[in-house]
């Protein structure tokens, strides 16, 4: 095609098809023409026949796409190339935004779109072995594989909590035994028990203890003790609150396997399950987490009242069963010491509620070594 002579008819068809050009580029086709007089590459010259600008005109009038009409270039001149590469790109990231929202919405549904999917289904209700396998888990260093982590299974695993600390307590009750079947004395021995617990535990409720009288013995805010409580140092408060409960403990085993070491083992026995035992009573509902995550939120909540109770009327049961051992008196006192230890535990439970504002992981130990020890005192009373 050649250039008209001059402004005739042949340049006005130009300038109209310059005009469509320029609409259809305030209708979307991308930019990248020329500057101003000079045209792009590709484009006829001035005064060229403009038959893709008639059919631009066209199609502007109508409303509809050209499609295989015209490809608008930045400066307004017209090219019948057909829909340019930029407008059916851009045609086409129209298309799936409009789509992106339904299917979207298929997804999230678990719609039938063929995209979506459906929510997982719920698990089984958790069984005993679940339950024992979350409390050996959490609660000791045997290397137990925990395959759910969900509050149904922590409820289960907390009201399994005295299996695995009676289990922590028969070790200990050997461990004491055998020293003194190698011919240790009774303090010795009784050494060797306090520290079987702190070591199949990891020490965490020992240092639950010694965090915890930290926290509560600073004198300020509850979110200052609580940040007390998180630092990794122990404060004066928690090491003289380890040392007189770690001398409590020893003297009272000492003492008790210096009767005999059937005293000694069944203390240092009930003394580990009474202390697991009140962690079952303290994850029952209206005891809150005093922070968002941890322990303490994990297993707030998670046994129910009746449940706890029932744990606890089963343990003491079991108490007074092995306390028959040594008579009328050693069951009563047996017995006793699981009431007398649930009893404080709840005591410093409901002080460091009001004090932080729930529970922590912290102050679970602290209540487990409040327990134990509350035990071994009271089995050291009477004849």
């Amino acid at each position: 095609m050649t250039a008209g002579p001059g402004p005739g008819p042949g340049g006005e068809a130009a300038a109209d098809g310059a005009t469509a050009g320029e609409a259809a580029v305030d209708g979307g086709a991308p930019d990248g023409g020329a500057p101003d007089g000079a045209p792009p590459d590709g484009a006829p010259p001035d005064g060229a026949p403009a038959d893709g600008a008639a059919q631009a005109e066209a199609a502007r009038r109508s409303g509809e796409p050209a499609r295989d009409t015209v490809r608008a270039t930045g400066d307004g001149t017209a090219a019948g190339t057909g829909l340019g590469d930029g407008a059916e790109a851009a045609a086409s990231a129209e298309a799936a935004a409009d789509a992106e929202p339904a299917d979207t919405a298929a997804r999230a549904g678990g719609g039938a779109t063929g995209t979506g999917t459906a929510p997982p289904p719920p698990l089984p209700p958790p069984t005993l072995a679940d339950g024992l396998r979350y409390a050996f888990g959490m609660l000791t260093v045997v290397p137990v594989a925990v395959p759910r982590w969900d509050r149904a299974t922590a409820g289960a695993g907390m009201r399994c909590a005295p299996v695995a600390g009676l289990a922590v307590g028969l070790a200990s009750a050997a461990l004491g035994g055998l020293l003194l079947m190698a011919g240790s004395g009774a303090l010795l021995a009784a050494v060797a028990s306090a520290a079987v617990p702190a070591a199949l535990t990891r020490g965490l409720h020992l240092d639950g203890l010694a965090d915890t009288a930290d926290g509560l013995g600073s004198g300020g805010s509850a979110e200052s003790a609580l940040r007390i409580m998180k630092q990794s140092d122990i404060g004066p408060f928690g090491v003289l609150t380890l040392v007189f409960v770690l001398l409590a403990q020893v003297a009272a085993l000492a003492g008790l396997y210096g009767r005999s070491w059937a005293e000694g083992a069944v203390a240092a026995a009930l003394s580990a399950t009474t202390a697991r035992l009140v962690l079952t009573l303290a994850a029952r509902p209206g005891v809150p987490p005093a922070r968002p995550g941890g322990l303490g939120a994990a297993v707030a909540g998670t046994v129910s009242a009746h449940r706890g109770l029932g744990t606890a009327a089963v343990t003491a049961v079991l108490a007074a069963a092995a306390g028959a051992l040594f008579g009328a008196a050693g069951s009563a006192r047996c017995a006793l010491a699981v009431v007398l230890a649930c009893v404080a535990a709840r005591l410093l439970r409901q002080h460091c509620v009001r004090r932080l504002g729930g529970v922590t992981g912290d102050v679970f130990g602290a209540l487990a070594e409040t327990a134990a020890t509350t035990v071994l005192v009271v089995l050291t009373l009477g004849p």
